[in-house]
């Protein structure tokens, strides 16, 4: 990538943080737009950006030739229908979107002339939220999910996979926005929907003092930004619905094998379940 192009990250959270970062300490000119004063100024101290605003930052946008929209989908739509006039001929861009149906093809249609929106997705989220954990993010082991359009030009796909090895992620794929989504269902969403109906199952106050490791790295993820994921939910609410319904499907056969006091066909069920995890362990080596 040319380190001559000026980057915005507009919304300095955990990831839009992370990505203004890395791109600093790559050697790119690196601005950022932020709601919050506070952490707008955390980024600055620290040297995440060059510069940045909370506000009056149409200068930043027009200067842009590249940008990173580190908002929520809604925002992301309302910000751009105000501001995305803005972005100048050229400009390349792209968004840290845990979803694509509904917003991919609805910003490209608002695209100016000679501006191109390559969407992506760095499956590389934390429990934890804002600019000021982003040093903690570790890109390296995670997926960088590209997902183009008819829309997208080679050099569009070619920038947003030069960015992903810039800001240190070794696996780059791409799907499309319709494949994203199903499988965003059931590796990332459905496993919060579980993490936190573990959570609210019970109301125990006391399992903290004497559950094990297995309760706590099921319910890792339960500890969640209800705002965001309540919104990415919804978003996506057809592919989760329908995951969860095969999630409950499951679960029902090894209740039925326990109730029938079938150990063969939980036997079974466990050697898929080992079978299948070994593929993950594989890759983690």
């Amino acid at each position: 990538m040319d380190k001559s192009k000026r980057y915005l990250i507009v919304g300095l959270g955990l990831l839009g943080g992370k990505y203004a970062l890395e791109l600093t300490r790559a050697g790119y000119h690196v601005d950022g737009i932020n709601r919050s004063e506070g952490h707008l100024q955390y980024a600055l101290d620290h040297g995440y950006i060059q510069s940045g605003k909370t506000r009056d930052f149409e200068d930043l946008v027009r200067q842009a030739d590249h940008i990173v929209f580190g908002l929520y989908p809604t925002t992301f739509l309302e910000w751009f229908r105000v501001y995305g006039k803005l972005l100048k001929p050229g400009c390349i861009f792209t968004d840290v979107s845990g979803v694509k149906t509904g917003l991919v093809n609805e910003i490209q249609a608002l695209c100016p002339p000679g501006v191109e929106f390559i969407a992506s997705h760095p499956m590389a989220g934390r429990e934890t939220s804002s600019v000021e954990h982003a040093a903690e993010v570790n890109f390296a082991p995670a997926n960088f999910i590209i997902t183009p359009t008819g829309k997208n030009t080679p050099a569009g796909i070619a920038w947003a996979k030069e960015l992903a090895q810039v800001l240190g992620f070794e696996h780059i794929c791409t799907l499309s926005v319709e494949e994203h989504d199903r499988m965003i269902g059931y590796v990332s969403q459905l496993c919060h929907a579980i993490a936190v109906s573990l959570m609210c199952a019970n109301d125990n106050a006391s399992l903290s003092e004497y559950t094990g490791d297995s309760f706590r790295d099921l319910t890792r993820i339960a500890r969640i930004n209800e705002k965001m994921w309540s919104e990415l939910f919804l978003w996506n609410k057809a592919n989760l619905i329908a995951e969860i319904d095969q999630f409950e499907e499951a679960l029902q056969q090894l209740r039925s094998a326990l109730a029938a006091g079938d150990r063969d066909g939980l036997e079974r069920i466990f050697r898929l379940s080992t079978e299948r995890r070994a593929a993950f362990d594989k890759k983690e080596r």
